[in-house]
């Protein structure tokens, strides 16, 4: 008999260790002073710290400045595409790990973490789904770079460029194994786990778990600041609705997936600039 709210106790304890650690993490960053900056035009601050490659920092020139220097004081030699990719693959490996562990352990069925036969659900319609959703998330993104372009906010890709491979090999890896280890992990844990287990087993409102979900999704991305929380919330909210709508695990994978693939390797695999308003 499914232990349904013994899991659900599960995941909110890895939920709040997740986000513990990505504050953790976002402390030990280089660059990560605590320095803050106004933004040009709204009247906020933002932590000058390092940002995910697909969100947006807004910074002044001062602070732009700042981190600049900060920049070339750290050598590849200190921080490797390797390492980073190393880590975030072992910490996302043990937590998926855990969070399967638990669901056989208190027997919580397929069906509640949107898997079940339904073509919607695992067949091509999902993937087909899953792709265009992913597709349209990334449009999504590169819009908004257009417009924060225009507002002269600028756009940190140092962290963008430290985790793009330099040869065909370390490109399989990313693109073969990373990549797709953070969206299943994190699809599982934010959609699945938080959102579909508590809606089928306890019959908790599915907008509510939305909610929670996203914004806790959206903290755990605390690196970017105030507006990449919000960035991150507004992804993380699209992508949950899409599992409710569908009730598909692997369309939700798809789509994270291709958002932070196409980044990548448009960005840094072909070359392509973002663009720009001039």
């Amino acid at each position: 008999m499914p232990q349904w709210a013994a899991f659900v106790g599960l995941t909110g304890l890895l939920l709040t260790a997740l986000l513990a650690l990505a504050r953790l993490s976002q402390r030990a960053l280089p660059g990560n002073d605590g320095a803050t900056a106004r933004i040009d035009g709204f009247g906020g601050t933002e932590s000058d710290g390092p940002r995910d490659p697909t969100i947006p920092r807004f910074e002044t020139p001062e602070v732009a400045r700042r981190r600049a220097h900060l920049e070339t004081q750290l050598s590849p030699d200190e921080v490797s595409a390797g390492a980073l990719l190393a880590n975030v693959a072992l910490t996302q490996g043990l937590f998926g790990a855990l969070l399967v562990g638990g669901a056989f352990y208190f027997q919580i069925p397929l069906s509640a973490f949107g898997v079940t036969d339904a073509a919607l659900s695992t067949g091509l319609p999902a993937l087909g789904l899953g792709v265009a959703a992913g597709v349209g998330f990334w449009v999504g993104n590169e819009l908004a770079a257009v417009i924060a372009d225009g507002f002269g906010i600028a756009f940190d890709e140092s962290l963008r460029e430290l985790l793009a491979p330099d040869s065909l090999g370390g490109w399989v890896v990313l693109l073969g194994l990373i990549l797709p280890t953070i969206a299943v992990v994190e699809e599982l844990l934010f959609r699945a786990a938080a959102i579909g287990v508590p809606v089928a087993g306890l019959g908790a409102p599915a907008w509510a778990m939305v909610l929670v979900s996203s914004v806790a999704f959206a903290l755990g991305h605390g690196a970017q600041g105030r507006a990449g929380i919000v960035v991150t919330g507004a992804l993380g909210s699209a992508l949950a609705v899409l599992f409710v709508l569908t009730d598909s695990l692997l369309a939700v994978v798809v789509a994270h997936y291709l958002v932070n693939a196409l980044e990548l390797v448009v960005h840094e695999g072909l070359g392509v600039d973002r663009l720009s308003v001039s």
